[in-house]
């Protein structure tokens, strides 16, 4: 599978690939382009566009791409719905408050793209390890619950 979004990637559109990649298509491709090219690379490459506007993997319902990506695929494990609320507090700013966690995951991810600009595949390859830490404790928190 193929999957396209917006260019520069930060929160949700990095958390998104660390998803698919780990839980829907392990050998998913990951395109970035122009937001206002999105829809056009999507059905010249065959790829399923996410986190753009009017897209049903985006900010829909009051979720966010990562929360619609759960739905559609019909992904349910109690730590990825944590995960889930963590990510969008960090990607909607009008939620940063939803969970002390997101504060810290839009501070890290801000960082990332500080660091690394636009550059969105070595954001997504240094901060996978992020999220696959950060779904571990999610898991033991709700083990623990």
């Amino acid at each position: 599978m193929k999957w396209v979004t917006r260019k520069n990637a930060n929160v949700d559109r990095v958390a998104c690939p660390w998803l698919i990649k780990r839980f829907i298509d392990p050998g998913a491709g990951c395109l970035y382009a122009e937001g206002e090219r999105v829809r056009a690379v999507a059905e010249a490459e065959g790829a399923t566009p996410y986190d753009v506007k009017d897209v049903g993997l985006g900010h829909m319902d009051g979720r966010c791409s990562f929360e619609s990506i759960l739905l559609k695929y019909e992904l349910q494990d109690p730590a990825l719905d944590r995960l889930a609320k963590i990510v969008h507090g960090a990607d909607v700013s009008s939620d940063r408050d939803i969970c002390p966690e997101a504060a810290g995951l839009y501070a890290i991810a801000h960082g990332f793209a500080l660091v690394h600009g636009d550059d969105d595949h070595e954001k997504i390859r240094l901060e996978t390890p992020m999220y696959d830490a950060l779904y571990a404790w999610c898991a033991k928190e709700i083990g623990s619950s």
